[in-house]
């Protein structure tokens, strides 16, 4: 997920002395924001754009496991729904949740699966902070980051000990926590980059 590097206050973006925002005053100042910010620490930073890639890709790994997940009582969220972790909210690019839990409608605690797409801005603390964070949340089973400027995708999962597993165009992914598999080339339909051109051409030779 991208993120800007200015904090902003939760409702009048005007917090001179950064002092620590409740989880209360953030809530409320996201149902009433004109953009999406995350609470890291106390702090409320502002989201940025995302790309053309990025977008496709997120949606495409949401359609994919939305539609395997069919019949089943697990739900995939994409992009507008929070996921809290300790005291911390961030909005994942995607996220499946498989317990039922009417009680939160803008945030979730009880994740399965985690997906973030990578950007040059967010690489470290996706591949690091977050992971380290999201690795702490009981429920969750696998921790997926997608390259959206080549075809790479790295999952770690927790019945490997959380160690990453690579994954290129011609790979299938399965989610053991889930029982679905998902094929690379179906992730990165319609995505602009040299890693899916050469592949593209490459199976029409």
């Amino acid at each position: 997920m991208q993120y800007g590097l200015q904090i902003v206050d939760i409702i009048m973006n005007f917090n001179p002395a950064h002092n620590p925002i409740s989880e209360q005053d953030y809530l409320q100042g996201e149902l009433l924001a004109e953009s999406k910010h995350e609470l890291i620490n106390g702090q409320v930073y502002a989201m940025a754009e995302a790309s053309e890639n990025h977008n496709l890709l997120s949606l495409n790994m949401a359609s994919e496991l939305r539609n395997l997940l069919k019949g089943t009582p697990c739900r995939t969220f994409i992009a507008d729904m929070k996921v809290k972790v300790g005291r911390d909210f961030y909005y994942p690019d995607v996220m499946v949740v498989c317990q039922q839990d009417n009680v939160h409608n803008y945030y979730k605690n009880a994740p399965v699966i985690i997906v973030e797409v990578l950007s040059k801005s967010t690489r470290r603390f996706d591949k690091i902070n977050k992971r380290l964070q999201y690795q702490q949340i009981p429920s969750l089973e696998d921790y997926v980051l997608i390259e959206q400027d080549s075809a790479e995708i790295e999952v770690f999962s927790k019945q490997n000990h959380w160690q990453s597993a690579y994954y290129y165009l011609g790979d299938e992914i399965t989610f053991v926590s889930l029982g679905v598999t998902v094929r690379v080339e179906d992730i990165y339909y319609q995505v602009n980059n040299e890693d899916v051109l050469e592949f593209l051409r490459d199976r029409s030779a």
